[in-house]
């Protein structure tokens, strides 16, 4: 998470597009907020649109805005959320779940910094800083047709990688203090977290992430009446389901690291020629390409 610190104190105060990617609940949201709060336009509106929880049909209208008139129930011009965001940012979380049509006027706004409301015909100058995020393999997406290459490298000047927080288990006692001493102020109690009870948090795996373990911390200070909390059967009921999670997350990470080493043993082996590589491997050279991305590889230092 350093280094995702110096690569938002590098970018905050320019307008580069921004790709968030990372599993749900690793704090995407977070870093999104954190870029625009120390960004020069910090003064301005942040604005989220949750592209997966908005209906198709009222995407467009919600995000590039319409005239009166425009559909039934348009009774007047209603601003979208490109405009509402003005000198500010806007958050564009869930991207991979635009559909085609819209990605394509997604990208003349990208590309123009100008939008046009449904049924207008006139185009509007905006001045929002573009944050997107997403959960998904966008390279596998392009690969089946649901996501226009053109607007991945136009989101993709910037990519930021939120690890999950298995890969930051050093991080879990200070987010577990900060969410304890919140919900602590926020229920009027006292509590306190074992030190038992803290290892075993640390040692979970947290297929969840940051927002499975925020979820457990308000749990307990609800719900556990002892002044220290201790039961780890009170944060995430029966044993017996912890320990399948926790298998079913081992096995998980088993075949990914599987992957990522075999990727990284045919590359070392055939000194990068990513086409000899993808030959041996048998599948096409973007999708390759996608798994280096995807696991962040590198050529060691004796390639």
């Amino acid at each position: 998470m350093r280094a995702i610190a110096r690569i938002v104190a590098e970018v905050a105060d320019t307008d580069a597009t921004i790709l968030l990617r990372g599993e749900s609940g690793t704090g995407k949201d977070h870093v999104a907020r954190t870029i625009h709060a120390v960004s020069t336009r910090r003064e301005h509106p942040f604005v989220k649109v949750n592209c997966a929880a908005i209906p198709v049909e009222l995407l467009e209208s919600e995000l590039f805005g319409h005239e009166r008139g425009a559909f039934t129930g348009a009774y007047r011009r209603r601003s979208g959320q490109f405009e509402l965001a003005e000198r500010g940012t806007i958050y564009l979380d869930e991207v991979a779940e635009l559909p085609l049509a819209l990605q394509a006027k997604l990208l003349h706004v990208l590309s123009d910094l100008r939008v046009t409301p449904v049924g207008g015909c006139r185009s509007v100058d905006v001045d929002a800083r573009v944050i997107a995020a997403t959960n998904q393999n966008l390279e596998d997406a392009m690969m089946r047709g649901q996501f226009r290459p053109d607007v991945y490298y136009r989101l993709n000047v910037v990519e930021i990688h939120v690890p999950p927080l298995r890969e930051r288990p050093h991080e879990i006692p200070a987010l577990a203090a900060a969410f304890l001493s919140r919900f602590n102020a926020c229920y009027g109690r006292t509590r306190q977290i074992s030190p038992a009870l803290m290892a075993r948090l640390v040692g979970y795996p947290w297929p969840g992430n940051v927002r499975e373990l925020e979820n457990v911390i308000r749990r307990l200070v609800v719900l556990d009446r002892e002044p220290v909390l201790d039961a780890w059967t009170a944060a995430k009921g029966a044993p017996a389901s912890a320990h399948a999670d926790s298998l079913r997350e081992i096995a998980r990470r088993g075949a990914r690291e599987a992957e990522r080493q075999a990727l990284q043993d045919v590359l070392e082996a055939m000194r990068w020629n990513r086409a000899e590589a993808a030959r041996i491997l048998k599948i096409s050279d973007k999708r390759l390409h996608g798994k280096i991305a995807e696991y962040r590889l590198t050529p060691s230092s004796r390639a």
